[in-house]
C-alpha cells in the first residue's frame, strides 16, 4: 500500500548496505525539507511524546473521505526532520481514508528503523504516526 515515493526510499535502503549511509541518507532527507514558518509552529501543531520538538500541519485537499491528505512538518533535529521527510513519503498523496489504512509500523520496519532508532526516537515515530492517523481521521469525517 506504500506510495512510490516511499518505495524509492525502501529502494535506497536496500541499495545502502551499511546503516551509517542510510542514517545520512535521512539526515540529508531532513535537510532538503522547506522547513516550517514560524508561525506554523505553535502548540496546536506540535506533537507531544517526541523527545525533539517536532511540529505537523495538515494540508488536506478536498472534504470526507475521498480528501486527499499531506502535510507539513518539522523539527529542531536533523534526524528527526529524516524521518517526518519519511513519513511524508509514505502518506502524502493518499486519500485520507487510506491514510487509516496503512500499516507504518511493518512499512518502516522495511526501512529497519524499528532495529536502529533509539527508544526515544521510535517512541517519537510512534507519536507523529498516531498524530497523522488523528488528522485523516478528523478530515475523513
Amino acid at each position: 500500500m506504500a506510495q512510490d515515493a516511499f518505495e524509492d526510499i525502501v529502494e535506497t535502503f536496500e541499495f545502502l548496505d551499511d546503516w551509517e549511509d542510510r542514517y545520512r541518507h535521512v539526515i540529508d532527507m531532513g535537510k532538503a525539507m522547506d522547513p516550517l514558518a514560524e508561525n506554523l509552529r505553535v502548540p496546536a501543531t506540535k506533537v507531544e511524546g517526541c523527545a525533539s520538538q517536532v511540529w505537523l500541519v495538515p494540508e488536506i485537499d478536498g472534504q470526507g473521505p475521498g480528501a486527499v491528505f499531506r502535510f507539513k512538518g518539522d523539527s529542531d533535529a536533523m534526524i528527526v526532520r529524516g524521518l517526518i521527510a519519511i513519513l511524508k513519503a509514505l502518506y502524502s498523496g493518499l486519500p485520507v481514508s487510506d491514510v487509516l489504512s496503512v500499516e507504518a509500523q511493518a512499512e518502516l520496519a522495511r526501512l529497519g528503523l524499528d532495529e536502529h532508532l533509539s527508544s526515544q526516537r521510535s517512541n517519537g515515530l510512534k507519536a507523529m504516526v498516531q498524530r497523522i492517523r488523528l488528522l485523516a481521521e478528523k478530515a475523513a469525517a
